[in-house]
């Protein structure tokens, strides 16, 4: 994790340790609050896509724009009922398809992944 880098994102984006980021052990995890901040301060617009949508999984297609730049990039939730199978613990899988999507698009848009930075909604396990 490059910590100068990290540090001059919590600064530019008004970042609160509290609310919007957390460290894991490898990473920094920014919250929905985060994503959003982030998002709001680099004019940032996404558009989403259902690309498929049951019961159990659904999978989301988010388009983000900042500028002349546009990239698109995929999130998806899969609950079975089973922990061992399933990537979220989330009944409401295209809401979490659409989140996971969303914080994917601003930080691959922004190169934030290179200086490890993941999203909470990224992953059960890096809930705190």
């Amino acid at each position: 994790m490059e910590t100068e880098k990290l540090k001059e994102m919590f600064y530019k984006y008004e970042l609160i340790k509290e609310t919007d980021v957390f460290r894991h052990k490898h990473y920094a995890i920014l919250t929905r609050s985060g994503i959003e901040k982030i998002q709001a301060k680099e004019n940032i617009t996404v558009k989403f896509e259902v690309v498929e949508c049951t019961p159990k999984f659904a999978g989301v297609k988010a388009i983000s724009t900042k500028g002349e730049e546009t990239i698109q990039t995929f999130g998806s939730a899969l609950n079975t009922g089973d922990y061992k199978t399933s990537n979220t613990n989330s009944w409401y899988v295209l809401e979490m398809a659409e989140k996971r999507a969303l914080a994917r698009a601003i930080l691959k848009l922004l190169n934030l992944y290179e200086i490890g930075v993941k999203s909470e909604d990224e992953a059960e396990d890096f809930k705190q």
